[in-house]
């Protein structure tokens, strides 16, 4: 049996797991011959086990639906996003915040990903890093979390002490807490005010949680932070009205997304997107009032940021 413990909490409860029990850890009867299928047989195989994930994330949709609802509310209270997790599970939430901030034009400390190590965890392990509680507290600390935060703590075996210190920190504080696991009964379900468990049974190779686990998470991350953003204005229809022209294919595409939200010319558009200062929302809103910069941007100051909610004349 492999067995690991460790402190977790204030309460400094000693806590043993039992990996060998983890689906996220068991041997998959189906790839127990990986090594001598064909490539064909391969593909066909992870193909059909990878068909099985929106199933179980479909499964959890309730505490999802729930999640987003609690981070989208905290949005509006001025509050942050912040992912934790170590290891794949860090590196999706690192990833998933970076993206934040050209798709919907956040400030950078809006959506935050914090990884057990640092950012150099990225691309090489940090010894022992996911194993300190305590390490997570650190980093929550130093970026200041507050009462309107939400922090959601990313682990496929469910049961990281770097999430857990931080979840437990998180709490204590009154920041709201969601927990993300890919096994069921997760620890650090219980260390969080909403728990979404996504099991995803065995991976192809064995233990390796960057398959199914982390493509479950990677689906579920896109759904808190999207789902998060639509309900605070930042999509109008399904465009992403706040994008940030950042290269010459954004600039193409804020432009054609004015004009597929208003059904105008590409000629006014490239004119409202220049006007506005590249601000695809405001200009879509120019378009649509026929106003000017500054009138068009009361009138989506008084919308809260809604285009939909903009009152035309």
């Amino acid at each position: 049996m492999i067995k690991a413990a460790y402190y977790v909490g204030q309460e400094k409860e000693l806590m043993i797991m039992d990996l060998a029990s983890l689906t996220t850890e068991t041997r998959n009867e189906r790839t127990s011959h990986l090594d001598e299928m064909s490539i064909h047989e391969f593909a066909e195989t992870m193909n059909s086990e990878d068909q099985t994930v929106a199933v179980s994330v479909h499964n959890a949709l309730p505490a999802i639906e729930q999640s987003v609802a609690t981070i989208a509310a905290r949005f509006k209270r001025g509050g942050r996003l912040f992912y934790i997790g170590a290891g794949t599970s860090g590196r999706l939430g690192v990833l998933d915040a970076a993206e934040c901030v050209p798709t919907f034009g956040t400030d950078p400390e809006m959506v935050q990903g914090l990884i057990a190590g640092g950012m150099s965890a990225m691309t090489v392990a940090v010894e022992g890093a996911e194993d300190d509680p305590e390490l997570a507290v650190k980093d929550l600390r130093s970026h200041q979390l507050g009462t309107d935060d939400t922090v959601v703590g990313i682990a496929a075996s469910g049961r990281t002490p770097y999430v857990v210190g931080g979840l437990d920190y998180a709490h204590e504080i009154g920041a709201a807490t969601i927990s993300l696991a890919c096994n069921t009964n997760a620890v650090i379900s219980r260390h969080a005010q909403t728990a979404i468990e996504v099991p995803v049974g065995p991976e192809v190779l064995t233990g390796s949680t960057r398959l199914k686990a982390g493509t479950a998470q990677k689906l579920v991350l896109n759904m808190l932070s999207t789902g998060s953003m639509v309900q605070i204005g930042k999509v109008y229809g399904n465009l992403m009205v706040d994008v940030r022209p950042t290269n010459e294919k954004l600039v193409e595409r804020s432009q054609r997304i004015i004009m597929q939200a208003t059904d105008t010319s590409s000629e006014t558009a490239a004119k409202a997107f220049r006007e506005s200062g590249e601000n695809v929302k405001l200009a879509i809103v120019m378009v649509l009032t026929g106003l000017g910069p500054d009138e068009a941007a009361q009138k989506l100051s008084d919308a809260d940021g809604f285009i939909g909610r903009v009152k035309v004349d």
